[in-house]
């Protein structure tokens, strides 16, 4: 009897107080007038940054003379089409300013040019590919190696369709 002795002694109106609550938002400021709640310390976590994987290294460009110039190799198309390109203006510039045909400017000295010509343009194009040095990692903008492979060809195709056209020109007036 004596513990119901003691809740009757508890007034029934402490029982029956609503408690207040107040929610804050963490980017207010506490008001005048208003506790001020400490929170925990929580470091802030950096945003997520999606950053890309480095892309992987470029394969090793082989130096060995038979990868070099084999077939399928970065040099010959590369270099013929380059002593095309210079052989079609120079053909084409020759027969513009003196009217000389193709055949005319090889019989008056032109095989000397052409062999110094390509021995100065091989060299020069085969030390950067000895060194190691790729074509495409020279290539930017305007003038990339697809282009100059694609000059090359039409170069070669022209050299070969204006000397077609002049034997065949010189031929029929045989």
């Amino acid at each position: 009897m004596a513990a119901s002795s003691i809740f009757m002694a508890t007034p029934v109106t402490l029982l029956k107080k609503t408690p207040t609550f107040s929610v804050k938002c963490m980017s207010q400021t506490p008001q005048s007038g208003e506790p001020e709640v400490s929170k925990p310390a929580t470091t802030p976590t950096p945003p997520q940054i999606n950053i890309p994987p480095p892309p992987p290294p470029a394969p090793k460009v082989s130096t060995k003379f038979s990868d070099v110039l084999a077939f399928s190799g970065p040099a010959p198309e590369r270099i013929n089409g380059r002593l095309a390109m210079i052989g079609f203006v120079s053909a084409m510039a020759v027969e513009l300013s003196s009217g000389q045909d193709v055949f005319t400017q090889i019989g008056n000295g032109g095989v000397a040019v052409f062999v110094g010509t390509s021995v100065v343009l091989t060299l020069a194009s085969l030390v950067p590919l000895f060194k190691g040095v790729s074509v495409q990692s020279k290539s930017s903008g305007l003038m990339t190696s697809d282009a100059e492979l694609w000059n090359g060809r039409v170069a070669m195709l022209g050299l070969v369709a204006l000397a077609f056209t002049e034997y065949v020109k010189g031929s029929a007036l045989v």
